[in-house]
């Protein structure tokens, strides 16, 4: 389980990070560092809202459920060589704790009987549906050319030429389509401001602070999958197998955590429309490619 904790660890350097990007808020250096644990302080202190007849057991059942989604999709992801379960079909795995996120949030947003919350959850349901394809397809071209679901197998089947490389397009849509799986960044409108706050409109105190701690985690799940799929698992000079690693977890982790400060939030119906238009199809053309090179 060394492996699941340490990207429990990563998920909270990434909210320290958010928090020294998010100029003006906290104030700089080591202050702002630190306004994670403050805010989770507060919001454990805080009496939880509640809203008029809200169902209150499916709520709960959506706040919870996205960390235990996030932690039990971090079982397969490999530090090196290492994983916390030893899973044949790791990527399939990670791909369905994924899904359970879809109803985490959609319930969160329903139980509150809250007319933003309920939106919001829905606009979650609609962009999953137009990123999961693009998402789940990248998946699978990293699989087809290792030949292996378990991403131990796929880091190991590139020795020598990293995917990246030669499938820059599955890179790239997959990297577009975390943002969408973990309603983060430009791609954040189920919990957006026009919303209200959208699924979680009505979430506060703990139960705010179990399902924000969810959002972390699953953005840092998907951030360390990306290395043993595109990034050579723990290969690298020097350092040990684990080490490089967390090294390129953080790397990607840091880029995505960079997006959310630095790219505006986008129009929902224009990049939805590019998941069907444009993803897909270059995705496909990728698996395409990568299917050819494979059965020759």
């Amino acid at each position: 389980m060394v492996e699941v904790l340490a990207l429990g660890v990563l998920a909270l350097a990434a909210a320290s990070l958010d928090a020294v990007l998010a100029d003006g808020r906290s104030g700089p250096g080591v202050r702002a560092a630190a306004a994670p644990l403050r805010e989770a302080g507060r919001l454990l202190a805080q009496q939880r809202r509640t809203t008029w007849r809200a169902d209150r057991l499916l709520a709960r059942t959506g706040v919870v459920s996205l960390p235990v989604a996030a932690a039990l999709a971090a079982v397969v992801v490999p530090l090196g060589d290492r994983a916390a379960a030893d899973l044949p079909v790791g990527i399939v795995w990670f791909n369905a704790m994924e899904v359970v996120a879809w109803a985490s949030v959609w319930l969160a947003g329903w139980g509150a009987n809250s007319a933003f919350a309920l939106v919001g959850g829905y606009r979650f349901l609609a962009q999953g549906l137009a990123y999961e394809l693009p998402h789940m397809l990248a998946l699978i071209t990293a699989a087809l050319a290792a030949h292996s679901l378990d991403p131990r197998g796929i880091a190991a089947a590139q020795e020598g030429l990293w995917f990246v490389v030669w499938m820059p397009v599955a890179f790239a849509v997959y990297l577009l389509s975390v943002p969408a799986m973990a309603f983060w960044g430009p791609l954040a409108h189920p919990v957006g401001a026009d919303l209200a706050g959208g699924a979680m409109a009505e979430l506060s105190g703990p139960d705010r602070l179990v399902l924000s701690a969810g959002r972390y985690g699953l953005l840092t799940v998907a951030a360390a999958v990306a290395v043993p799929l595109f990034l050579g698992g723990g290969a690298g000079p020097l350092l040990p197998a684990p080490l490089w690693s967390l090294v390129k977890t953080c790397a990607v982790l840091a880029l995505l955590v960079w997006v959310r400060r630095r790219v505006p939030v986008l129009r929902m119906d224009r990049f939805m429309e590019a998941a069907w238009t444009v993803l897909i199809p270059a995705v496909l053309l990728q698996m395409l490619v990568v299917g050819i090179v494979v059965v020759s």
